[in-house]
């Protein structure tokens, strides 16, 4: 917008621009444009743009040429190379405008002045209408400019302002990531020396444990010798006892012999005129094949027979015991005295050994031919060191042959040594110290417990264990026992086991 002001001519000085008071003594430098004609002259007010405060600070931009430019700013400035060309180039514009006005209105009063006697006053009017619309677009179109700077300027600035924000909060999280990066490398640092600690704990550990092991490595290697040097001990005592054994065998055959003269001798007495002679033919000539057909054949004096197991040519001589519970027992298993080392081998076991008069195991081999004659019962004689006796009876007892271990079956359990029996029935199979056949998986019964049995898994009875004598035979793991009689640890003063028919 402009203000069009007419004055006579003369009563104002030529020139470009002049100051006007303002209120309070403020001056405002406003530009004045005034063209001369004839006796009139036509002034014009351009527009000027006053500058704003700003919340506390103001800036100007331009040169001296240039109008001032006052912005509001809402953030703290940040100096920047695109809004400073922007301006520069919006003052450019601006300048170069006004200078085109100053160039249109001196072209206007050299016109004016060359053709002012010869052109009409209505057509001055009209030229100077046209030239004043045309400063007034100009003028409109740089204030439009300058409003789109300032405009543009408060976006930039704005936007400025954001991203410093940001920029803040993201050093703001920087500095806290920092901190926390810095507590977790001290924690990593601890944690560091920490586990040094604990190396050095585990190595000084490990060198004391190898040191251990060489120690018992050690150990075990003096154990090892000790072991053996018992170990032929053992087998030289062993030898001795064999000797000791075999002489005393030779002893008891000695006994043995006469006690069968003594019982020939009482058996042709007890007969009448040529009977004895009879009777011992008939000895020798018929085929028991237990003691029960003993019995059954008018022999009713326990002792020594001869009796023929299964497809044997060979008698066998066997002790029959012809008073037990009606008689007819063919002893398999006799101790009472300590005489014969139970201590055998598998082989040992499987023959027999010891004197049939005294302490002796008939055989495996025998006893399994035995009951596969027929259905069996076994009856076991115990006898404490305090006088007591008891027995135990199966109805039915089988022996398996050496293929199967020599399994041990037995069924309808009776008798006086304990509610139930100390003897496992279920198939258990026969081991020695030489051929270890029982139920315990990390152990070897024969040897802790010594003999040949039927162990089980170290179970309640071992009659073939070491004869203790008497004050020495309690807390005796590895002695006679049965259990369900006396106890686990108590061995036994005597015991005998026995064959006879179930129908007998």
């Amino acid at each position: 917008s402009f203000i069009l002001l007419a004055f006579p001519f003369g009563q104002h000085r030529v020139g470009r621009s002049q100051r006007r008071g303002g209120g309070g003594g403020a001056e405002k430098k406003k530009r004045y444009h005034r063209i001369q004609h004839g006796q009139c002259s036509y002034t014009f007010i351009l527009p000027e743009l006053d500058g704003c405060q700003a919340a506390g600070s103001t800036e100007q931009y331009g040169s001296a040429r240039s109008r001032t430019s006052v912005v509001q700013r809402d953030s703290p400035t940040m100096d920047g190379d695109w809004p400073t060309q922007k301006l520069q180039h919006l003052e450019n514009t601006m300048e170069n405008n006004t200078q085109w006005l100053q160039k249109l209105e001196s072209f206007v009063q050299k016109t004016l002045r060359r053709d002012v006697a010869n052109i009409p006053s209505h057509v001055v009017h009209n030229q100077t209408a046209a030239m004043l619309e045309i400063g007034t677009n100009l003028l409109t179109h740089t204030a439009e400019q300058t409003r789109k700077l300032n405009v543009v300027e408060a976006k930039v600035l704005n936007h400025t302002s954001r991203i410093e924000i940001q920029l803040l909060e993201n050093s703001l999280s920087t500095n806290k990531l920092e901190k926390e990066l810095l507590l977790q490398t001290s924690e990593i640092g601890r944690l560091r020396d920490k586990n040094s600690r604990l190396e050095n704990k585990v190595q000084k550990l490990e060198s004391q444990q190898r040191g251990e092991l060489e120690d018992m490595r050690q150990e075990k290697n003096r154990l090892q010798s000790v072991v053996r040097t018992q170990m032929s001990a053992i087998e030289s005592l062993e030898r001795q006892l064999r000797v000791a054994s075999s002489n005393n065998t030779a002893l008891q055959r000695q006994q043995a012999l006469l006690m069968e003269s003594v019982h020939t001798l009482i058996n042709m007495v007890s007969a009448t005129g040529t009977q004895p002679q009879a009777h011992a033919r008939s000895d020798i000539c018929q085929m028991w094949r237990d003691c029960a057909d003993v019995y059954k054949a008018g022999h009713s004096v326990s002792g020594l027979y001869h009796i023929y197991i299964g497809n044997r040519t060979e008698p066998l001589q066997v002790y029959c015991d012809m008073e037990t519970d009606g008689g007819g027992w063919t002893v398999f298993q006799r101790r009472f005295n300590g005489s014969v080392d139970f201590q055998r081998s598998w082989s040992e076991y499987r023959m027999g050994f010891g004197d049939v008069l005294g302490e002796h195991w008939l055989g495996n081999e025998a006893l399994h031919h035995l009951t596969s004659q027929g259905q069996y019962s076994l009856r076991v004689e115990l006898r404490d060191w305090e006088g007591n006796s008891a027995h135990s009876q199966y109805d039915r007892f089988t022996l398996g042959s050496e293929r199967q271990q020599y399994r041990l079956y037995l069924r309808g359990y009776s008798g006086t040594a304990g509610r139930q029996s100390s003897l496992a029935s279920h198939g258990t199979r026969f081991s020695t110290r030489d051929q270890d056949n029982d139920n315990c998986d990390h152990c070897k019964c024969a040897l802790m417990l010594t003999g040949g049995w039927w162990f089980d898994a170290c179970g309640f009875s071992n009659l073939n264990g070491i004869y203790y004598a008497i004050g020495h035979n309690i807390r005796k793991l590895n002695g006679i026992k049965w259990h369900h009689f006396r106890g686990p640890s108590y061995s036994l003063h005597s015991t005998a086991m026995m064959a006879r028919p179930y129908d007998f």
